[in-house]
């Protein structure tokens, strides 16, 4: 009998896109942030901090989160936010480190929010209607200063949290919750028109679109749309997904993982392009440079930032350029 041999975990098969490894070493980053200077701020959730990684791959340690850092984005007031989802139990085989359920001693998750001169880290939010935030993991900003932020859930040995969508204030003073339950809400972002809200749902690997009506108001479809959304985009293809960003045209950019890669597609859920990835991990991707066409992305599990040459330009993110360390 022949014994099977199968892929290092880490590798995704092939082709893959070009691309060139900006650093290694990190601690399963996630959360990039282009910085007008070219470097890049990374979260390292399993170290839990806030890393700056600069064009020549050294690296500085910015800030100490404790827990997970998870998602991060460029606030109105040029600091940064931090969805931190309180933390993992890690397992680590041979070149490859995958988060896991609950850690034992969890107390929850937060909103954070990170000065970047100072490096002081202040939280924001662990509650919403006195219900713990459990696994807060992605965010955006729209153009009014306010954020939208999934809220992923934990899972312990027999049961999981339900997840859900929250729309929340910078200066800590009003959080809410616009959409739950949804099963485990990950990546999120916001149409360029900032009409739509896209999110997209790691275990089910579907993306979805929710019609915005005003700042954290959402038109919700009744019945049989599960979470109030209307379907978008999946694929035949096993396939769980992370976090995702938006073109400038407005075509979706979503992290796949299980595939290791990341996936383009047209706002009416057509036009699929995919990029594949050294890494089945293939969590978060963002956009800078001088023409936006700079695709930094993070392969988590192996520990590495990468970049390539998107075919078309991202979209800028709100308060993008007003960051500064």
């Amino acid at each position: 009998m022949h014994q099977l041999k199968f892929p290092h975990p880490a590798i995704a098969p092939g082709p893959y896109a070009a691309y060139e490894v900006v650093t290694t070493g990190l601690g399963f980053p996630e959360g990039p942030v282009a910085m007008p200077d070219g470097s890049v701020l990374v979260v390292e959730i399993e170290q839990g901090c806030l890393t700056q990684v600069f064009p020549d791959g050294s690296k500085k340690q910015v800030a100490t989160t404790g827990g997970g850092p998870n998602g991060a984005a460029v606030g109105p007031d040029g600091a940064i936010y931090i969805c931190n989802n309180g933390g993992f139990q890690w397992h680590k085989e041979t070149g490859v480190l995958r988060p896991g359920g609950q850690p034992v001693d969890y107390k929850g998750g937060s909103i954070q929010r990170v000065d970047l001169k100072t490096g002081k880290v202040e939280t924001l939010y662990a509650h919403c209607n006195g219900n713990l935030l459990n696994g807060p993991n992605d965010l955006v900003f729209d153009k009014s200063g306010g954020f939208y932020f999934t809220c992923n859930g934990k899972r312990r040995d027999r049961e999981v949290d339900r997840g859900g969508i929250y729309y929340a204030l910078p200066d800590g003073s009003s959080i809410k919750e616009i959409i739950f339950p949804i099963p485990f809400p990950n990546g999120i972002g916001l149409s360029p028109k900032e009409d739509m809200l896209y999110v997209a749902e790691t275990e089910t690997g579907r993306l979805w679109k929710f019609k915005i009506t005003g700042f954290g108001q959402l038109e919700k479809l009744n019945y049989p749309s599960p979470n109030g959304g209307e379907y978008l985009w999946g694929s035949e293809k096993y396939q769980r997904l992370d976090s995702l960003k938006v073109e400038a045209d407005g075509r979706i950019c979503v992290a796949t993982l299980v595939r290791g890669g990341i996936t383009s597609v047209l706002p009416d859920g057509t036009g699929e392009e995919y990029f594949q990835l050294t890494d089945r991990t293939c969590t978060n991707i963002c956009f800078g440079g001088p023409d936006m066409s700079t695709a930094w992305i993070t392969l988590s599990s192996t520990g590495q930032l990468v970049k390539l040459k998107w075919p078309r330009p991202g979209l800028k993110l709100n308060f993008q350029e007003t960051v500064k360390i």
